[in-house]
Formats: structure tokens, C-alpha cells, sequence
């Protein structure tokens, strides 16, 4: 297979001759990067909006340069807090790369929000009528390659006879559409509410304000990660929404993922959940 370019556009060309689109050029950085590869800790960290990167092929999708590193293209510091908190548990993570704007890989493909033409009252022209192969490359190129990483990794440990606690890690605004939030933490579940429950009070008993499935909730669909990797499976499971404002400054970032890291610890070191619901594969 050839790759030619083209004004910053790169086209794949088979052996037949066919011309396939494709989103991201050979020189540009994975779509996901895993931490801790080789690690025996029975935890998986995963986060799906950390990066906020563009192929170079969709240049800014009209967007300026404050709304491509606004909370509309990622999770502001929640990268940074699963990379610190890997580091601390020496626990194996898989990040995304790209912005959720090319794809949200938090959502199914289906979802109408998977390729979202407004967030939060800003357009984003170019998610614009996409047509359907276009959206087939952006999931073959970035959305199914993270997903199969964080795959690649529970089953490592599985094979080692270790079921993996799944820790989902996102932020969220201080305010939407206008209106506060105070939780300075959600915990989101659905299935597993022994680990939703161990994380609650141990949050509170740290001092924060905690939200109970808030101030999104892990029963609503839009919510593909833990569903596929966790839920599908019946593997222990969580996720963490943090408030931006906490987790934009190096200090909010230490401050978190220490406390988090404890938490974990003593989680790890308890009894694993299990006979958790199951739901059928979402593939």
C-alpha cells in the first residue's frame, strides 16, 4: 500500500489501484499512548478526552485557537492527573491523543454526539454534515485503535489471572450553560456500585463534595468506555469526573492523583467486587 500526499491531505492507494481516504499522515503520533505497559498492578486507568491534537489533514476544523484548547476539545487536567496518578501506582493507563472533537471515543459510534456539530453553543464546522466514510475513517484511525489498546491490556493482565479494576478519568466545567456545579468530584457508575461506594465515602472522608452520578451519570448511554471494556465483562469498574478548576495547575494535579493513589491502594488491597452485572458486547 502507497501513501501519497497531498496539500496536507493523505490518501492511501492499494495494491488495486483504489483510492481510500485517510485521516492521519505516517509521521504523526499515535493515536493513544498506553503508560506502564509491563505493569502487574490489578488496575487499568483509561481516558478518553487527554488530548486535545488535530490531524494535520482537518487543519483547525474552523475552530480558533481558544475553543481548540478549551473544555469543547478536552478534558482539561485529566490527562495530566491520570499520567501523574499511573506514575504513583505504577499502574498501566491508555490515553487518547486526539481531540474528542475528531471523535469522541466516550460515546458509541452511533451516538449522535460521537462526531458533534455544536458543544456547548459553538459550532464546529468540521463535523458538518459528515458523511459516512468519513466518519468510518476517523473511528478506524483513532477511535478503534485506543479502544483495542486498552483491550490489549486487560487481557495482558487476564492472562496473568488478574481481573483489573477499570478507572475511567474525565474533568468537567465549573459552569454549563450558565449554571454552577458544585461537586468537586462525580462518581459515576452503574453496575458496580461496591467500588462506586468505596470511592464515595473515601472521597468525602478526604473533604470533597461529592456527586453521586453528577454531575453526569454512569447509567446514561453516553458513556461507551466502561460499558464495553468493564460492564461487558463483568470487571470492577468506576469513573471519576473532576472538576476543571481543581485539575488545571500542577498543585490541584499532585494534590488529586495522591489521594486518589491512596485510595486505590486500599482498594487493591481489599476484596474485588465481583458477579458484577454484565451487559452483551457492544461491537
Amino acid at each position: 500500500m502507497k501513501v501519497i500526499g497531498n496539500k496536507g491531505q493523505y490518501i492511501l492507494k492499494n495494491n488495486n489501484s483504489k483510492i481510500i481516504e485517510s485521516l492521519l499522515s505516517p509521521d504523526e503520533i499515535s493515536p493513544y499512548i498506553t503508560l506502564n505497559p509491563n505493569s502487574n498492578v490489578p488496575v487499568v486507568l483509561v481516558c478518553d478526552h487527554a488530548g486535545n491534537r488535530f490531524p494535520r489533514s482537518l487543519g483547525t476544523m474552523g475552530l480558533d485557537y481558544l475553543d481548540r484548547i478549551s473544555h469543547i476539545a478536552i478534558d482539561i487536567g485529566a490527562g495530566n492527573t491520570t499520567e501523574s496518578l499511573a506514575k504513583k501506582l505504577n499502574a498501566t493507563a491508555v490515553l487518547c491523543q486526539y481531540s474528542r472533537l475528531i471523535v469522541d471515543c466516550n460515546r458509541k459510534l452511533t451516538d449522535n454526539t460521537a462526531f458533534i456539530e455544536n458543544s456547548d453553543g459553538i459550532d464546529i464546522p468540521g463535523n458538518q454534515n459528515l458523511k459516512n466514510n468519513t466518519k468510518k475513517v476517523r473511528a478506524s484511525e483513532i477511535y478503534w485503535p485506543y479502544h483495542d489498546a486498552i483491550d490489549t491490556q486487560i487481557s495482558r493482565l487476564k492472562d496473568q489471572g488478574i481481573s483489573p479494576i477499570i478507572i475511567s478519568i474525565h474533568s468537567f466545567t465549573p459552569t454549563l450553560e450558565g449554571h454552577e456545579r458544585e461537586w468537586e468530584i462525580g462518581v459515576l457508575w452503574d453496575k458496580d456500585h461496591i467500588t462506586a461506594n468505596f470511592f464515595l465515602a473515601n472521597l468525602k472522608d478526604a473533604g470533597f463534595l461529592v456527586g453521586d452520578n453528577k454531575p453526569y451519570s454512569g447509567k446514561h448511554p453516553e458513556d461507551f468506555t466502561i460499558d464495553y471494556h468493564a460492564e461487558a465483562v463483568g470487571l470492577p469498574h468506576v469513573g471519576l469526573e473532576i472538576r476543571q478548576d481543581i485539575i488545571n495547575h500542577d498543585e490541584g494535579v499532585e494534590h488529586i492523583s495522591n489521594i486518589l493513589q491512596e485510595i486505590v491502594k486500599s482498594l487493591t488491597a481489599t476484596t474485588k467486587p465481583s458477579n458484577i452485572q454484565t451487559n452483551k458486547s457492544l461491537r
